[in-house]
């Protein structure tokens, strides 16, 4: 810090500084507040930007928020219009023709006369007010005077001359006050000068068409005046709206070509509108949307008298797509071009909505199958009819025009909307067509193929992921119709399958690719070997022992897999299990199938990184044994599980005290032995099936032994501080304690009243929510006490 100054000579300089600046901030504010005041009485402030912590000086209270005095301006002018009205609809015939007129001229010129003397004081919102009061006032006066003076003339001839002259008369007055204009007579005049052209067509009895001419017209005097006043813009888009209705509808109604040409003229105007629109204002893209829409509608329109109807929606489509090329055109100003291809893109996404609807019902019809398989009954297709090469056509021109959207933009959302379309095109073509059974699935085999091929190979991961679901969904549609009968079923799963597995051996394809293909191949592979067992008439439990050779084979070739390897094994494991449902309709056959699922689980345990299945073969095999023991009708199961469990425990207990008897020969100590697998299986092959015999047991003396043998295991595990005995035997003896005091539970609870057990469960509920916190600390030193058992 600068000490040069003494602190004292310092800090009086600071304080003069501040001083001076404290003046010069009054003065600033002073000046401020009375320009503030100036601007108010003078006319409409300039915005005023706040400065500092001072808070902006409160703006004037006619252009504030609604208040007292809006409130009260407006009640009044509401009054005094329906005074008005009451005045010229009910007290009119009481008053001769000078009074009438005196009244009517003295009370519109009051009131279009006041606004200015009210403007003078400042008083805006009361101008505005009594100004609104005039212009309802001229409506009277021009009602007044055809009541009185053109009684026989056409009402809507005369409204549209009204209008008119309103219009002019309203935006004359507002541009008479341009001084202090007021924001009511301008809009009010572009209401009015909606309505002339209109009511003159209908007034001349004209049709639809000149109606669309009329709103075109006024749509586009409305678009020019949208260039000063952009109040005018709102009616320019609902009356061009209304015009390109009357030309859609006269053009879609139209017998013949000729018809179609006045419509054509009245759209293809509506549609030089909206583009010039769009070219003078940059925020109007919408307009050139709409303009570019009615060229379309127009040009189909013409030829639509002479085609089908799906003809007609091509025409259509081949006319936008055109559209599309206007995202390269940069001479267009920006409006045009966003408008133009919206349009496009519009005009085609409604062709493709229509098409897909012709191509669900195609995708629908192999579903027939599944009435009867292998019934050779089921139709390849539907009478195709005169849409269905409109419908495939038009899926194939929108992909085409997606795909180059997608590489105009460098987008991947086209890309995949093009990919879909082109699937859906390609694979539902040959059935639009009605082509033959066999070119169909070879067709749709081909496009399957293809888009698998897609989803390999593309590098763009959203487009290969649309081939996914493509080939997905073809491969399912085509393997459900193959159904129809026994030759496509093996010649159509066969070689998907075959392709699946290709896919999966692909090595350059994306990794989540060739698993889902790995997947798709042992899919295929159950499905064909299913098919071979019912063709050999086998029973159905029976199928269950060639289904085992796909897990078999999967287990073999696992070192080969590579990074597929974990994906195929879980399909092989699903095909497991369908094997062991297949066969649950007969003991000796589940059993089998289990012994030889085990000896799967077995062989592919030999594998380091494949150790966990050791435990599951071992449980295949004891489930093996216990339902070829039910099928022979043995009730005390003890006699074979004890001579198991005896060995197993010695053998168990061995393995533990090796381990804790120090390092080996080679001078690496011996992994630490748990309870689980030193005791686990031997107490398991004992308490377990002992548990099934006892709940099916009514006697009391095997749940009594059993109940007494698993406290002893648990009581020893707990002494000896092993996890694996304590919860065998713990849980054993809850289940044993649960299977003596079922019936009594049943009986009390049978005894209570119905409103009792679920009163019970909410005090339950909330004395576990009021302890939440504590129980699950108490939950948290169980779990770490337990872990902490050998």
């Amino acid at each position: 810090m600068n000490m040069s100054v003494p602190p004292h000579e310092e800090l009086t300089l600071i304080d003069r500084e501040l001083a001076q600046l404290d003046a010069r901030r009054l003065y600033l504010l002073t000046r401020r507040d009375w320009l503030l005041r100036f601007l108010q009485q003078s006319g409409p402030a300039a915005p005023v930007v706040g400065w500092g912590p001072v808070a902006a000086a409160a703006p004037s209270k006619e252009a504030s928020a609604p208040s007292a005095q809006n409130v009260l301006l407006t009640l009044g002018a509401v009054l005094l219009a329906v005074a008005a009205l009451a005045f010229t609809l009910v007290s009119w015939g009481s008053m001769g023709i000078a009074g009438r007129s005196a009244v009517l001229a003295a009370v519109t010129a009051g009131a279009l006369g006041a606004p200015v003397l009210l403007l003078r004081r400042g008083l805006r919102s009361t101008a505005e007010a009594v100004a609104a009061v005039g212009l309802l006032l001229t409506v009277l006066d021009a009602y007044a005077l055809y009541a009185v003076g053109m009684p026989d003339a056409d009402g809507t001839g005369y409204a549209a001359g009204a209008a008119a002259a309103l219009a002019a008369a309203w935006a004359g007055y507002g541009r008479a006050l341009s001084a202090r204009p007021l924001r009511i007579p301008l809009p009010a005049a572009v209401l009015a000068a909606q309505f002339p052209l209109p009511l003159a067509a209908l007034a001349a009895e004209g049709g639809p068409l000149e109606l669309g001419w009329a709103l075109l017209a006024t749509a586009g005097l409305d678009a020019a005046l949208a260039l000063r006043v952009r109040a005018a813009a709102v009616p320019a888009a609902v009356l061009g709206a209304g015009a390109l209705l009357c030309g859609a509808a006269q053009s879609w109604s139209a017998a013949s070509a000729a018809q179609a040409l006045a419509p054509a003229a009245l759209l293809l105007a509506a549609a030089a509108l909206g583009t010039a629109a769009a070219w003078r204002e940059p925020r109007a893209s919408g307009a050139a949307l709409a303009g570019a829409v009615a060229a379309v509608v127009a040009l189909g329109g013409v030829a639509r008298p002479h085609l089908e109807p799906g003809w007609a929606v091509v025409v259509h489509l081949l006319v936008a797509v055109p559209l599309l090329a206007a995202v390269r055109v940069r001479a267009l100003p920006g409006a045009v071009r966003a408008g133009l291809a919206r349009a496009g893109a519009l005009v085609a996404a409604l062709a493709a909505l229509w098409a897909l609807s012709g191509a669900a019902v195609a995708l629908l019809v192999p579903l027939r199958v599944l009435d009867e398989v292998w019934a050779a009954t089921t139709p390849a297709s539907e009478t195709p009819g005169a849409g269905g090469a409109a419908a495939a056509l038009a899926l194939l021109v929108t992909a085409g025009a997606a795909w180059w959207l997608s590489r105009a933009l460098a987008r991947p959302e086209p890309g995949v909307v093009a990919v879909v379309l082109a699937w859906s095109g390609l694979f539902t073509a040959p059935v639009l067509l009605g082509f033959p059974v066999a070119a169909v699935f070879a067709a749709q085999l081909a496009v399957t193929g293809a888009a698998g091929f897609l989803a390999l190979r593309s590098p763009a991961r959203a487009a290969g992921t649309a081939g996914v679901v493509c080939a997905l969904t073809g491969a399912a549609h085509v393997s459900l119709g193959a159904l129809d009968g026994r030759a496509a079923t093996f010649a159509v799963w066969g070689l998907l399958g075959a392709a699946c597995a290709a896919g999966a051996a692909y090595g350059r394809a994306p990794l989540w690719a060739r698993s889902l293909a790995a997947v798709c191949a042992v899919g295929y592979a159950t499905g064909v070997l299913v098919a071979v067992a019912a063709v050999t008439d086998l029973a159905v439990v029976w199928w269950a022992l060639p289904v085992l050779a796909v897990p078999a084979l999967v287990a073999a070739l696992g070192p080969l897999l590579g990074g597929v390897r974990l994906p195929a094994e879980i399909a092989a494991a699903v095909a497991g299990v369908s094997a062991v449902g297949l066969s649950a309709g007969r003991a000796g056959t589940l059993a089998l199938v289990l012994a030889l699922a085990g000896v799967i689980c077995a062989g592919a345990a030999v594998r380091p990184e494949r150790r966990v299945l050791g435990w599951a073969s071992g449980a295949l095999f004891v489930a093996a044994t216990w339902v070829r023991l039910a099928e022979a009708g043995v009730a005390a199961p003890e006699a074979y599980t004890l001579p198991v469990t005896l060995p197993a425990l010695a053998v168990g207990l061995l393995r533990r005290r090796a381990a804790r008897g120090g390092p080996g020969p080679d001078g690496e100590a011996p992994a630490v032995v748990s309870s689980w697998t030193a005791y686990g299986p031997g107490l398991a092959a004992t308490l377990l099936p002992s548990l099934l015999a006892a709940w099916g047991d009514p006697d009391w003396k095997r749940p009594l032994l059993l109940g007494t043998a698993a406290l002893a295991v648990t009581l020893t595990g707990a002494h000896r501080r092993l996890q694996a005995p304590l919860l065998l035997g713990g849980a054993t003896l809850a289940a044993v304690a649960l299977h003596e005091l079922a019936p009594y539970v049943a009986q009390v609870a049978g005894a209570l009243p119905r409103w009792v057990p679920p009163a019970l469960a909410g005090v339950l509920l909330l004395v576990v929510g009021a302890t939440y916190e504590r129980r699950l600390r108490d939950a948290r030193r169980l779990r770490d006490a337990i872990g902490r058992l050998g």
